[in-house]
């Protein structure tokens, strides 16, 4: 499996970065052109094909939501995080929530597409070394959530799981989203098996195992003590953990 993994990653590798290099001049123009509108279907689309290069890897992903989540208002997205196809799926499968993403500070120049959507696309870039920035970012970023009506998407553990094994989730920055946004609602987000595709490292790639996302029952940040709510949502996505 590994043989077939050193020849198969190259070719993702390449059709990845084609996506990227296709999409970066359209982003540009529809962002010009449309306005904000029209620079977010292009990022959908954009992810869209992302996620399907994956089956390049054999890599299926598997949506699961049983619970509707509410229209028309703040959602903040938590979860755990292993790899960096986490990304595509959330965008695609919960874009009518406008997901965007709170983000490393580095991650905001350099890659084709990707830099340009967290720049342009109503992300927020922090810097970890930072606190004083991040918490300053946090803010002006909770209240443009909650301004325009998306949602947040944020990683409490900081980085990625190598193993899968979720790390201690920090409280912060839901903290400091959930102030500023007391009628939105909180969703814990369960993701199985992306970390597989780093197995071996960053080169080759792991194929074949199927990627998971899990969405569940959305809390109203009101209707708990925060602590308690932080607690739940936490407990939530580590128990559905595999």
């Amino acid at each position: 499996m590994k043989l077939i993994s050193y020849i198969i990653t190259p070719i993702f590798g390449l059709v990845f970065f084609i996506i990227l290099l296709i999409f970066h001049p359209i982003q540009w123009l529809a962002l010009k052109i449309f306005g904000y509108s029209g620079h977010k279907k292009v990022v959908d689309i954009m992810n869209w094909c992302v996620m399907k290069s994956l089956l390049i890897l054999g890599i299926r992903v598997h949506f699961k939501s049983e619970y509707k989540i509410p229209e028309n208002q703040t959602i903040i997205f938590v979860s755990n995080h292993q790899s960096m196809f986490d990304i595509s799926p959330i965008i695609w499968y919960l874009r009518k929530h406008h997901p965007k993403f709170v983000s490393k500070i580095e991650l905001g120049k350099g890659i084709p597409s990707i830099s340009f959507n967290l720049r342009h696309g109503g992300a927020v870039l922090i810097d970890r070394k930072d606190p004083k920035q991040a918490i300053v970012a946090l803010s002006k970023f909770a209240k443009r959530i909650n301004k325009n009506k998306w949602s947040a998407v944020i990683f409490p553990e900081g980085t990625r799981s190598r193993t899968g094994k979720p790390k201690s989730f920090s409280i912060n920055g839901l903290k400091t989203l959930a102030k500023y946004n007391p009628d939105a609602y909180v969703v814990p987000i369960t993701i199985n098996n992306s970390w597989k595709a780093y197995k071996y490292g960053k080169f080759p790639l792991g194929i074949g195992s199927p990627i998971e996302i899990i969405t569940h029952k959305p809390l109203k940040i009101d209707s708990l003590p925060f602590d308690e709510l932080f607690t739940k949502v936490e407990t939530t996505i580590k128990e559905a953990i595999k």
